[in-house]
């Protein structure tokens, strides 16, 4: 972590809720892979000025990115967490439920682009999208997010930067390629209005309109 990066996040006290996510990521040998704790904050303030009621999750991991998420929901609002494993969703309904959260939540788990196929065959419609799943699948959840959404939904979209391995002309990976793909047509789309932060390890966000 960068410097500036240290620095910010030693403005803000300890999460109780977040640390005991993290610990508990960490115990059963998850990847040390959830949102940055200050585009979690974001995400936070994203929902909650967005006044979003339904949510779309694709990677719950072990539930820190859910507990920024579901803070900000509207009362009765709802995030779907879609998750390709049992045991990681399992865990992050743990965390979810310890943070007081857990009825804001509902899983599905398996491949992310079947259950996203169930939730657009339902005619089902959200107002904001998280993605932070395998990077392969970037460019596909984006034009399911964009098929979902409700006009002014917001869409995010995690880990853009690889870890400088996008901005790397010798990096030609799947994983590079499609997320290449992702923040061009994040970029360029016109029906989105969006921008790129290029701190901790990147994030896209747009609105669809």
């Amino acid at each position: 972590m960068l410097l500036n990066e240290q620095y910010v996040d030693s403005l803000y006290g300890a999460d109780a809720d977040l640390e005991r996510a993290k610990a508990g990521i960490a115990a059963n040998g998850m990847p040390d892979i959830s949102v940055a704790d200050g585009y979690g904050r974001l995400l936070t303030m994203l929902v909650s000025l967005s006044k979003a009621e339904n949510i779309v999750e694709i990677g719950a991991l072990g539930g820190y990115s859910g507990i920024c998420l579901a803070r900000g929901l509207r009362e009765g609002g709802k995030l779907v967490s879609l998750e390709l494993l049992q045991n990681y969703a399992d865990l992050a309904k743990v965390h979810m439920e310890a943070a007081g959260l857990g009825d804001k939540v509902d899983y599905m788990v398996g491949d992310a682009r079947q259950s996203l196929e169930e939730l657009k065959s339902a005619g089902r419609k959200f107002d904001f999208f998280f993605i932070d799943a395998d990077k392969e699948g970037y460019p596909a959840y984006l034009d399911y997010a964009i098929a979902l959404a409700n006009p002014g939904a917001i869409i995010v979209g995690d880990n853009i930067l690889l870890r400088g391995r996008t901005t790397d002309p010798a990096k030609e990976g799947p994983s590079v390629r499609a997320v290449r793909s992702f923040n061009e047509t994040i970029a360029s789309d016109e029906r989105l209005q969006s921008t790129v932060l290029p701190g901790y390890d990147g994030l896209a966000i747009a609105i669809v309109k």
